[in-house]
């Protein structure tokens, strides 16, 4: 897998703001209205194209997705199981640079919930529950030790 281009910093956690690096990398972010997906990286255009009425946390999430696309050099795939792997792969690395373990320790000692974590991580309760498949049998709050979500 290629490795990002060097950049001054790239902090972890709720430091981290894709929007940021895209800028120093010179990627335009589109946004427009989009039918059916938050967000697209184009190889071909070279951009990022976002959904209008997103919240914040959530063109974070789409932004730090996108971004991990470009740093992997994807293409626009027509191989189904290609582009389901490029996806999950762009989730996983999303999740580990929004999500440092050092925040999720800090808030996994108070917060009730997914719910509530994830509002403070500043990250969508979908990409906290990728980051916490990752860390599986760690003993999280929130999960069974076998790694599955707890009820409610």
């Amino acid at each position: 897998m290629p490795t990002p281009p060097l950049l001054d910093v790239v902090p972890a956690g709720l430091a981290y703001e894709p929007a940021d690096i895209l800028d120093q990398l010179g990627i335009p972010v589109i946004r427009t209205w989009l039918r059916d997906t938050w967000g697209a990286w184009s190889q071909q255009h070279g951009r990022i194209v976002v959904a209008t009425g997103l919240s914040a946390v959530q063109e974070r999430c789409v932004l730090a997705h996108e971004l991990e696309h470009v740093w992997a050099a994807d293409s626009e795939c027509g191989n189904r199981l290609a582009a389901v792997r490029q996806e999950r792969r762009a989730d996983l690395e999303a999740s580990r640079k929004l999500i440092a373990i050092s925040d999720l320790a800090e808030v996994a000692q108070w917060a009730p919930d997914t719910h509530t974590a994830a509002g403070e991580l500043m990250v969508t309760e979908r990409l906290l529950e990728v980051r916490l498949n990752d860390l599986k049998g760690e003993g999280w709050p929130w999960r069974r030790q076998d790694g599955l979500r707890t009820a409610g």
